[in-house]
């Protein structure tokens, strides 16, 4: 017979025998081995703070990081990732929690980790690559590259959208200030903007859509300048929280104006605006532009990754705009020359790195075997040795498809949803290196 309850439970809990409990145990042996990656960490999260011995005990360099990791790997949000850190025992020890210690909060947990900026986790990516290297996992000798987009955590942009999101923004700003007691003089013109956009959505005619987006232009110029007018006003505020409202109202203004701009010449003036010019969210306007293949187009980052025979990613570069495939291919060599000390044998790429002066480059950095997806008019003997080694690096280069879907799938390298440009660079980095964390692991469990 079952009993309904054990009378005693035991102080401390075994380790499980699970994969995914081996695996965690993996990474934090690579993790114990290089050091210098937690005093990386610590350096950064210490950078422009006062050392202090007393207060409470916040959380260490290396919980920072070890909860960095866990977040990413396993997809967990802020609301979720503390509860499963207390609740998870195999995530506990990897996090170096002990039992003793606090349940650390969401909020702790996410400034902590946004701290640590893109560059640590270059550095740590590079570490985690000779380490790879010293353990015979990869060698860099023969390496394919391609590009994909991570998406910015935004909706699809219009015009009508941005326009609202611009007068919503500023509206709810001014609300704000008014019930801290400051007199400003602006009326709340959201209900007004929202039937206009949807007004735009839902037009039949082109006339009903112009006459929309009049109107609502009208009503984003209104309130920019109720909002324009309230600057001085708030500067002369005292304390710390009139400052934060100063910043975001003339950040906002900035770039509701901008918005304002654009949709005069595209709707009003039928002026063709170039990407580069453009605004596609006033939430996070670092976005791109990327359009792929002349008909997918995103908003976001381009990302070109290089990555080993061993399926690790050994560099990994966040674009400015959308460059040419072809603009990226020297860049991409010599950042190989860099981490490793020596340019790769064999190259594959995909179609649209391909051209006569990459390739003639490439062979000039004593690249014996290039291989691009797509011939574009190149010869296989000028690229390869034979047409055999061509085909198998072909193959090869196929690889780094399912990596990529492999990373946007399990660990969030489709879209980035942390809010800004330092952040979405980190947010990217860190994708990377938690992704060659489980590669090394689980190539020491073959």
């Amino acid at each position: 017979m079952r009993e309904k309850s054990k009378k005693q439970l035991p102080l401390m809990n075994p380790m499980l025998d699970h994969p995914q409990a081996r695996e965690l145990d993996r990474i934090s042996r690579i993790l114990d081995k290089e050091v210098t990656i937690t005093d990386l960490v610590h350096q950064d999260l210490c950078r422009g703070r006062a050392l202090r011995e007393t207060g409470a005990c916040g959380m260490s360099a290396e919980q920072v990081l070890r909860a960095a990791i866990v977040k990413q790997m396993f997809g967990f949000s802020y609301e979720r990732l503390p509860f499963h850190l207390a609740d998870s025992t195999s995530l506990r020890g990897f996090s170096r929690i002990g039992i003793a210690d606090k349940c650390f909060k969401k909020s702790g947990i996410a400034k902590n980790i946004k701290r640590i900026s893109a560059a640590i986790w270059e550095q740590i990516n590079r570490i985690l690559v000779a380490h790879g290297k010293q353990e015979e996992v990869e060698k860099g000798r023969q390496v394919r590259i391609d590009c994909t987009v991570v998406e910015s955590n935004i909706h699809p942009p219009t015009d009508a959208t941005l326009l609202f999101d611009s007068v919503r923004v500023l509206a709810r700003i001014l609300d704000f200030i008014r019930q801290r007691g400051l007199s400003v003089p602006f009326t709340d013109h959201r209900r007004r903007a929202k039937r206009r956009m949807l007004a735009v959505q839902y037009a039949k005619k082109d006339s009903q859509r112009t006459a929309a987006y009049r109107d609502l232009l009208k009503v984003a110029g209104k309130t920019v300048g109720y909002a324009n007018a309230a600057i001085p006003q708030v500067k002369r505020m005292a304390g710390l929280e009139a400052i934060g409202f100063c910043a975001e109202l003339e950040r906002y203004v900035d770039l509701a104006r901008k918005v304002i701009e654009q949709t005069e010449r595209r709707v009003l003036k039928d002026e063709s605006v170039p990407a580069a010019e453009k605004i596609v969210s006033i939430f996070e306007p670092h976005t791109d532009i990327i359009v792929k293949d002349r008909r997918d187009t995103y908003y976001g980052h381009k990302v070109c990754l290089c990555v080993g025979a061993s399926n690790l990613i050994t560099d990994c570069v966040i674009t400015d705009g959308n460059p040419a495939d072809t603009d990226l291919t020297l860049s991409m060599l010599d950042r190989q020359h860099e981490i490793y000390g020596r340019y790769p044998l064999k190259v594959a790429l995909d179609g649209g790195f391909a051209s006569k002066a990459n390739l003639a480059a490439a062979k000039e950095r004593q690249i014996k075997d290039v291989c691009f997806a797509k011939k574009r008019g190149l010869e296989v003997e000028n690229m390869c040795r034979s047409q055999w080694v061509y085909n198998r690096l072909r193959r090869f280069r196929a690889g780094v498809e399912s990596i990529i879907s492999w990373i946007k799938r399990s660990l969030g390298f489709d879209r980035c949803t942390w809010k800004g440009q330092r952040s979405f660079e980190s947010y990217v980095w860190l994708s990377a290196v938690t992704a060659n964390l489980i590669t090394l692991a689980r190539a020491k469990a073959v």
